[in-house]
């Protein structure tokens, strides 16, 4: 019995992925399995929605949000949009993340830094219409569907009343679901088969539209090779690879058009934001407060070696070194707690150790974006303030410093600096950390920390 219903499953993924081989380039696209119904898919869209709208700022400004919206609305009424029978909602979020999202049921937030990243009007209705994508197809109920328990219904229903209502605890019911905002969330983490259904989809909307297609691959390519511009939307979505072909050979299967149609208010648009008020970590709070005495380094200097490196730090600093490990944390008195556990809570100061990133074969920038994407998950507040990353020498190895921000629950807006280096053991990491109206005054004494590795193995 066991042995028949193996082959059952078997054969049934055979057939599937024979469905998929036969699918030609211009085909239309159908969801896959789900147990939300589209009125959940509403729901949840709606709950979510309102937890963005608590933690970001939306753009007052009204000619830009009436152009993300313009933008989007073209995309939204194309045949296979229209069919979703979904009704989008566009937003733009002051927010200097290089990131777009939709949730399930159409509501769809740009943050100003994607629409800065972008070149023209067809590469930020490129992301559009592959955000728009994802609602169509529904990938983010599809995705929690895979991952339902037998209590789910009455918790969904439960759930989604209480978060209707407003209810903090209903919404934080759903995140426990994986259908919230949370780090866990189902809804807003999607598969690389997703990613390139997202990818192909968008491709229709962007032609019937008059967007050129190719140029949502431009974006994505480049956006690739601007490391730290792209790590928050890879984390989100991750590359399926070979995008560029994939999106060619699918727009050859679709009838021909004309391409290049353009609202004519892209460069406005660009204007309008170099003119926002900043905000996000750092916006405020960001005038030189001064050092207390104890935090002001000292002239003379110690070393600390753990096996594969040493460095040198202010002698009145103090230096905790665990031998079992490569980690070193170095901070003045106050800036570093020891937990219950035993581990180091730092807050001002400098950690240096080892990263063991998903795949030997990364390169430099890439190990680094899933290092910080590895940070971003055990803080959320923590992003990247700059697509630039400079080239560095360290002990003669080449490294790349990265700056970053995060909000401390009693510090305030953080300035972080890492850098890191491609060795052997992996990737070498050094994080410098400061409250923003300190961390200029601690630049020289941070600077001579890195400038003091030595690497041993």
């Amino acid at each position: 019995m066991r042995g028949q219903r193996l082959r059952r499953v078997v054969l049934a993924t055979v057939l599937a992925a024979c469905f998929v081989w036969a699918r030609k380039p211009g085909d239309p696209f159908k969801p896959g399995y789900n147990v939300y119904s589209r009125q959940q898919d509403i729901q949840l869209g709606q709950a979510a929605a309102a937890q963005v709208r608590a933690k970001y700022p939306e753009v007052a400004d009204a000619f830009l949000r009436d152009y993300i919206r313009r933008v989007g609305e073209r995309l939204a009424n194309t045949q296979e949009a229209r069919l979703s029978q979904f009704q989008f909602q566009f937003a733009l979020l002051n927010e200097p993340i290089v990131n777009a999202f939709a949730l399930p049921g159409g509501p769809m937030f740009v943050f100003t830094g994607l629409v800065k990243a972008t070149d023209n009007e067809a590469e930020l209705a490129g992301v559009m219409a592959h955000e728009m994508s994802h609602v169509i197809l529904r990938h983010g109920t599809h995705e929690a569907s895979k991952a339902k328990t037998v209590s789910w219904t009455t918790r969904l229903g439960a759930a989604l009343a209480a978060a209707a209502l407003g209810n903090a605890a209903g919404a934080a019911q759903l995140a426990t679901m994986g259908v919230g905002l949370g780090q866990n969330s189902l809804i807003l983490h999607f598969s690389r088969e997703a990613e390139t259904e997202a990818d192909l989809l968008g491709s229709h909307l962007m032609a019937e539209s008059g967007y050129d297609p190719l140029e949502m691959a431009h974006f994505f390519k480049k956006l690739g090779m601007m490391h730290s511009a792209g790590l928050q939307f890879f984390s989100d979505h991750p590359n399926p690879g070979n995008r560029e072909h994939a999106i060619e050979e699918e727009v050859r299967g679709l009838p021909q058009r004309t391409y290049g149609y353009e609202t004519g208010l892209f460069e406005r648009a660009k204007v309008e934001l170099a003119g926002l008020p900043p905000v996000g970590p750092g916006s405020a709070g960001t005038t030189t407060t001064p050092l207390p005495p104890q935090v002001e380094p000292s002239g003379a200097w110690k070393e600390a070696q753990v096996k594969p490196y040493r460095v040198q730090y202010p002698a009145n600093w103090t230096a905790y070194v665990n031998s079992g490990t490569s980690i070193i944390v170095i901070a003045p008195a106050g800036g570093a707690a020891t937990l219950p556990n035993g581990q180091i809570n730092l807050s001002l100061g400098s950690m240096l150790g080892y990263f063991q990133p998903d795949s030997k074969q990364m390169s430099l920038g890439t190990a680094t974006l899933n290092l910080v994407n590895h940070l971003h998950n055990q803080d959320s507040s923590l992003q990247m303030t700059s697509t630039e990353q400079h080239a560095v020498k360290v002990d003669g190895s080449d490294g790349l410093v990265s700056v970053l921000q995060a909000r401390s629950p009693s510090l305030g807006p953080e300035t972080y600096v890492l850098l890191t280096v491609a060795r052997p053991q992996g990737l070498f990491f050094a994080l410098s950390m400061a409250p923003v109206g300190n961390f200029a005054q601690l630049q020289k004494p941070f600077d001579q920390i890195l400038q003091s590795i030595r690497f041993l193995e």
